[in-house]
């Protein structure tokens, strides 16, 4: 029965270590802007999936001040724009090579779902190219950032990511407070 049961916590184990070099991990030390833009890019993939999963009818949906303490939330499309305006507002006065940064108060102006949606990937796209102007030289120099804050490149990049997870979180649960499953939830067969 021991033998057993060793044999069944072993076998994934085994067969992992079976399944080739291809998921190594590399060696040495990676690029700060590569391990942040690699974190950006898998928030990137939720956040827009749940943004496009929304019907565009449904861009007004904020919950209802019944079903709680939601008075003066921001609804859906709302939570879209703040996040698109806030990949701008993290890199302010960033030098971004090649990308144009946008007055995230134009943001605030978009009534339709393509609009909102293309400013978000858009603003993601900035986010990015920021991201990769961290090097390691520059990496832990401060910066100007928040108020009573020692801010900098890494801890706004990675303040960015974190305020990506919190409202893909909140996008989440107006999702399926609407019957939707999230594209994210849909990919792994549960929850």
């Amino acid at each position: 029965m021991v033998l057993a049961l060793c044999t069944a916590l072993a076998g994934p184990a085994i067969l992992n270590g079976q399944a080739g070099t291809a998921a190594a991990a590399p060696s040495g030390p990676l690029a700060p802007s590569d391990s942040l833009n690699g974190l950006m890019s898998l928030l990137q993939g939720e956040v827009v999936s749940a943004a496009e999963a929304m019907p565009a009818d449904k861009y007004d949906f904020a919950p209802a001040t019944t079903m709680g303490e939601f008075k003066g939330v921001r609804n859906f499309g709302s939570q879209v724009k703040h996040l698109a305006e806030a990949n701008y507002e993290f890199f302010q006065g960033w030098t971004v090579p090649g990308a144009t940064a946008v007055d995230p108060k134009t943001i605030e102006a978009l009534k339709t779902k393509d609009d909102i949606v293309k400013a978000l990937k858009d603003s993601y796209t900035y986010a990015h190219a920021a991201i990769a102007t961290i090097t390691p030289d520059n990496a832990f120099l401060a910066i100007p950032g928040f108020p009573k804050a020692t801010s900098t490149r890494v801890s706004m990049a990675s303040f960015c990511i974190a305020h990506s997870m919190d409202h893909y979180g909140q996008l989440v649960e107006y999702l399926r407070m609407n019957g939707i499953v999230p594209p994210a939830s849909r990919q792994q067969g549960s929850m």
